[in-house]
């Protein structure tokens, strides 16, 4: 009986030594998230689109709104370098959930964001905010990738320039018809 009763001592300590490590282990994953999306809203401050795009897993997946994904850090980063030569560019986001899969080689965060750029057609500066998902995958040397970026904006699109001036055409056309109208009916009497 007091073998029976070491045995399951011994084994209750291990299983409270193993929970103990991989919460100590998932804390710690979770807080080095925290501190890469702290140092790359710094990146981005700093408009270094090098470093912005060195967070991107060689396969990552980077989708905005209004542009169709952008695949491989290669390509990411051509954006990037267009992007972070906007004068006006300005983007912060904050997370507000980390998540660390229990494997503890993937992640999430989801949160909000604020952006700031340059309409590259009225030349005015757009102020955009929204939701962001990242998906993270921990690479080999211990450290975090982003492998899926993606945003989606709360500002709705603008009016196209020629759906407004097609609503203003049937607008005048309308009130001109109700306008011939009433002329007609009021020479009827």
């Amino acid at each position: 009986m007091k073998r029976l009763a070491a045995l399951l001592g011994t084994s209750l300590i291990a299983l409270m030594i193993t929970a103990c490590g991989s919460s100590s282990n998932h804390d710690a994953d979770v807080k080095a998230i925290k501190d890469f999306e702290t140092q790359w809203n710094q990146d981005w401050a700093a408009k270094d689109a090098d470093k912005i795009a060195a967070r991107y897993s060689s396969d990552a997946v980077l989708m905005v709104p209004g542009s169709p994904a952008i695949s491989g850090k290669d390509a990411i980063l051509k954006s990037l370098t267009q992007m972070t030569s906007d004068p006006a560019m300005a983007l912060n986001f904050h997370a507000s959930k980390v998540e660390v899969a229990k494997s503890g080689d993937l992640a999430y965060t989801q949160g909000t964001y604020i952006l700031a750029v340059t309409d590259p057609v009225s030349k005015q500066v757009v102020n955009d905010h929204g939701n962001y998902v990242t998906a993270y995958r921990k690479v080999p040397d211990g450290t975090w990738k982003a492998v899926s970026d993606i945003a989606t904006s709360e500002v709705p699109p603008p009016v196209p320039t020629q759906a407004k001036a097609a609503t203003h055409g049937k607008k005048a056309a309308h009130a001109a018809h109700v306008k011939a109208t009433a002329h007609r009916r009021s020479r009827k009497r």
